[in-house]
């Protein structure tokens, strides 16, 4: 493919031809919460994050979704949220790191995608460890009825990957017009 969509990545400020992954920096509930809020019931690094409500404390890990794209060499890849039991964020956490550490846990898909319609409470997923200590892979549930997960079991065309990759750029430059970088809450990886 020769028009393929270019990007500048956010992280490095370079022009790429590949497809980047489309990562969110946090949960959709976590970036809903006005900045004085978040500070006082938010934790957030670049892998975890804990929302203390008064009534519920959410937690959250961050992994990866790729959904196959049938007719090119390419995947689209997501780097997304998945909420957490307090058990099963414990023993994630707990393990962090450990190369050796194989486990699975159920999750809620906990982002808000462009070009999908998330419902509220989110997409049941599991969420598998990998022993060579990159971020977990998401997988949801296949007999959930949404179209995410259509694409996912069944894969998308290089077109549908394409207008993925072009809604979040959109967003990405409204953005940056906007120049809002407390707002940002996905980026180009």
């Amino acid at each position: 493919m020769d028009d393929k969509t270019k990007y500048t990545c956010t992280n490095c400020g370079d022009v790429h031809d590949e497809w980047p992954a489309l990562a969110f920096d946090s949960p959709t509930s976590y970036n809903v919460l006005p900045e004085n809020i978040k500070e006082k019931i938010g934790e957030l690094t670049s892998d975890f994050c804990i929302v203390r409500h008064p009534e519920q404390t959410d937690r959250f890990i961050r992994g990866t979704l790729t959904i196959k794209v049938n007719d090119y060499c390419e995947d689209l890849e997501y780097g997304l949220w998945v909420s957490l039991s307090e058990k099963s964020f414990q023993d994630y956490t707990a393990n962090f790191g450990n190369i050796n550490h194989e486990a699975k846990y159920f999750g809620w898909l906990s982002n808000d995608i462009p070009e999908y319609e998330i419902p509220e409470g989110g997409i049941p997923t599991t969420v598998f460890t990998r022993k060579d200590g990159s971020r977990p892979e998401i997988i949801p549930h296949e007999d959930f009825n949404h179209q995410l997960v259509r694409d996912y079991y069944e894969g998308i065309t290089t077109d549908e990957a394409e207008s993925r990759i072009q809604a979040m750029l959109k967003i990405v430059n409204e953005r940056d017009k906007e120049k809002t970088p407390s707002k940002q809450w996905w980026k180009l990886w």
